[in-house]
């Protein structure tokens, strides 16, 4: 088998992405790498769920430390644009992964971002080469979007915590948000 590392942002998303990269002959090293998750507690049950899956089934995981001040360089500048927020926030992660994959050995870099429906799939394909090229590194690209209802049922039969939003304040204030805008058109009969 094939090594890869492969960013995980949770549990849940790493259900289908780990049994696809499996399925294709790929052994994964899972990086849990993930300074943008607010708060300290919200990272830590997520990663506490992600490694109780890795565990069960023989996955080995590193853990990239907790560093919240990186998200901030980062970001830095581009809050308040949601998308360029993102791309950011993602080259940051994908960054950390290579690094590991690089001290590692290993020559490909995959991720569970890609399970989501609410990633910009073009601009983290982007990213992700990017991060990936600038190490040496081949970007296993696979688009797991199609998976994605699968692994919230998989999740939800496991009994698997599953967050309401991305990780960053920000995201958890825009789901927030969003969510209210539902409720607010649904009070009125509105779609």
């Amino acid at each position: 088998m094939e090594r890869a590392v492969l960013h995980a942002c949770c549990g849940p998303c790493l259900l289908e992405p780990l049994d696809a990269l499996r399925a294709e002959g790929f052994e994964p090293l899972v990086v849990y790498a993930n300074p943008n998750i607010h708060p300290l507690a919200e990272y830590e049950r997520r990663r506490d769920v992600l490694l109780e899956h890795a565990h069960e089934h023989g996955v080995e995981v590193v853990e990239v430390p907790y560093d919240p001040v990186l998200w901030l360089e980062a970001t830095a500048g581009v809050w308040r644009d949601r998308a360029e927020r993102c791309r950011a926030c993602w080259r940051l992660r994908l960054t950390l992964a290579a690094e590991v994959a690089v001290e590692r050995g290993i020559g490909a870099i995959a991720t569970t971002l890609t399970v989501s429906p609410y990633q910009d799939p073009a601009a983290l394909d982007a990213v992700a080469r990017e991060a990936a090229g600038a190490h040496g590194l081949a970007y296993v690209g696979r688009d797991f979007r199609d998976r994605y209802q699968s692994a919230v049922r998989r999740s939800k039969d496991l009994g698997m915590y599953r967050q309401r939003y991305c990780g960053c304040l920000l995201s958890e204030v825009e789901a927030a948000q969003a969510r209210a805008r539902r409720a607010s058109r649904k009070a009125q009969g509105q779609p």
